[in-house]
């Protein structure tokens, strides 16, 4: 298994002051998912969160429209925010070294070090089972 450590909190601190646009795949509508919960907070925190989700494409969550896959987002993204399973994470990750992402970050739950060490490999910083909305009201 594959080496793997999340960035101290300066430099936590430093990618959550310098990211603006943030991809969240897993994207979901239903208040209940974590998943909506976090988009909501980051919204309200003032980034401009892009929800990734093949089922809901076209749609709105929290007034932002939903894209089916990294590839369909025409803008720089700083962040891909992953809710996805820990074995999809891999897939995630090559999608946003793909895109030129500058980060992925793993939500809680979500372990996938080798995944974490490629996206390390290819120069995005990585952060793995760890959720925003927990570290952002810690850190600031």
């Amino acid at each position: 298994m594959t080496q793997f450590e999340n960035p101290d909190d300066l430099q936590l601190k430093q990618l959550l002051e310098t990211t603006k646009t943030i991809a969240l795949v897993g994207a979901s509508p239903k208040p209940e998912r974590p998943s909506n919960g976090v988009m909501k907070f980051l919204l309200g925190r003032g980034y401009h969160v892009i929800p990734v989700n093949p089922g809901q494409a076209g749609n709105k969550i929290h007034g932002q429209t939903v894209v089916a896959q990294l590839s369909d987002i025409t803008e720089p993204v700083d962040m891909v925010d992953i809710f996805r399973n820990s074995d999809d994470a891999a897939g995630v990750v090559d999608d946003a070294i793909a895109i030129g992402a500058k980060s992925v970050w793993m939500q809680l739950g979500v372990i996938n070090p080798d995944a974490a060490a490629k996206a390390q490999r290819h120069g995005l910083i990585a952060v793995m089972d760890r959720c925003p909305a927990i570290e952002i009201p810690r850190i600031f």
